[in-house]
């Protein structure tokens, strides 16, 4: 991981920590004024995005140190643990504000003081934009999976602060009484679904899932692409935070000498990594026509 990436990170991770622990504080404020049971799942929600970006922090920290003779490839799936472990605790909360919500519909009291819990709301909105916009930035850059985990449920934040105007207005403005509990409901359903929605990358990486085919045809082609090499084959391919680790067999002439096998290697990784620059490769030499037992797909010369 290089220092400018490790930068970017951490920055996204601390500005998430920092907007995290102000709505906190704006939104207990609102919760108690306003008694709403939107504003409390909205505080809940709060309260769980500090802890996961407290815990993003942690992890990216974690995943910018080199690799070491316990970690020999790296400790870039801490960000995926993190991701992981902020599904769990989304849908923790989407459980909580969706049982609160369920107390509250047999209720009759209505929110009071809704001003402070739409403005509240409003400046939630506005602080949410501008670290959503940074976070956007810091992926585009970096591809950390932990930060764009942490911006998804930032961005369900979006629309759970629309939600909780909403209630508001429909509940003490319209007296549509009842909005308040249902539209909490709906919040609570929306973060679950976001949340399991986004587990999916960070188990496909700690699993050590596979590329998907055009990728892996795409980099067969450049390797069949460099002299002397007729066949690409027993290709594996796994990620760990933003560095891929990929290892495949080729076919060489078996009466090349060991330099010219090892310059058609270093020819190999070298065109390999102008395309794939964040990546490690191993690469094993065959003589032409060797078969490994029961070997996975392979690519061969035209």
């Amino acid at each position: 991981m290089t220092d400018r990436r490790a930068r970017l990170v951490q920055s996204a991770a601390l500005a998430s920590s920092a907007s995290a622990v102000l709505l906190l504080g704006l939104k207990a404020w609102a919760a108690w004024a306003t008694g709403s049971v939107s504003m409390l799942g909205s505080l809940a929600d709060t309260a769980l995005d500090l802890f996961a970006s407290l815990l993003t922090l942690f992890a990216v920290g974690l995943a910018s140190q080199p690799a070491d003779d316990d970690h020999k490839f790296g400790h870039g799936k801490a960000e995926a643990i993190a991701a992981l472990m902020q599904t769990l605790l989304i849908v923790g909360s989407a459980a909580v504000i969706m049982w609160r919500a369920i107390l509250a519909m047999g209720q009759t009291e209505l929110p009071r003081a809704p001003q402070v819990g739409i403005g509240v709301s409003v400046a939630a909105i506005a602080l949410t934009m501008a670290l959503i916009a940074w976070q956007r930035h810091v992926v585009k850059q970096t591809g950390s999976i932990a930060i764009a985990t942490d911006s998804l449920h930032y961005q369900s934040d979006l629309l759970l602060n629309l939600t909780v105007i909403a209630a508001l207005v429909l509940d003490i403005y319209l007296g549509i009484h009842g909005a308040d509990a249902v539209l909490g409901i709906i919040i609570s359903l929306w973060i679950a679904w976001s949340a399991l929605t986004s587990a999916r990358e960070a188990i496909d990486m700690l699993m050590d899932r596979e590329w998907p085919p055009e990728k892996s045809a795409r980099l067969a082609a450049i390797a069949l692409a460099v002299p002397g090499v007729e066949s690409v084959h027993n290709l594996r391919t796994r990620s760990s935070g933003v560095t891929d680790f990929i290892q495949f067999h080729i076919w060489l002439d078996p009466l090349l000498t060991v330099q010219v096998a090892h310059d058609i290697v270093d020819s190999v990784e070298a065109q390999l990594h102008s395309v794939f620059a964040d990546a490690e490769f191993f690469i094993h030499i065959d003589p032409r026509g060797h078969i490994d037992p029961l070997p996975p797909k392979s690519f061969e010369r035209g």
